[in-house]
């Protein structure tokens, strides 16, 4: 087998966020080194995916071997300020149940943190929270 393709992953994990909030209401989606600009007054979401450290699964070398890749993607979510948090939350809610405690693809989600509020957004004028969740996938080589 080959190393994991991590942009196959990123793409299955961007793919479902963005798929779920094309449907109504839709929401638009921000994704790494994009340019934005928000609408006042709206509500958008922005999602970050990175790897981490990994660790060996396997005494192999470059073959026959396993490797677990770690990961995390941060899910801002950002909404009218000075309305409350309902339309944040329910955002938030279908944001966990894509990820929380599932196997898609090969690639295993933890239990979702949030929607947790921040106290300052960025960008400033909206209502920011966050869900965050951890993701591993194995690496056949």
């Amino acid at each position: 087998m080959a190393a994991a393709d991590l942009n196959a992953i990123r793409a299955t994990i961007e793919g479902r966020l963005a798929t779920e909030l094309a449907s109504s209401p839709a929401i638009p989606v921000v994704f790494h080194n994009m340019a934005f600009e928000p609408t006042p007054n709206s509500s958008f979401v922005q999602c970050l995916v990175s790897f981490g450290a990994g660790e060996y699964l396997s005494q192999g070398l470059t073959t026959n071997s396993q490797n677990r890749i770690i990961g995390l993607v941060v899910i801002s979510i950002f909404s009218a300020k000075g309305v409350g948090p309902g339309a944040n939350y329910v955002i938030g809610k279908r944001i966990r149940d894509l990820y929380n405690r599932i196997i898609v693809s090969g690639i295993f989600f933890d239990a979702a943190t949030g929607p947790e509020a921040l106290l300052s957004a960025a960008p400033e004028g909206f209502f920011q929270t966050q869900v965050r969740v951890t993701f591993e996938s194995i690496e056949e080589l």
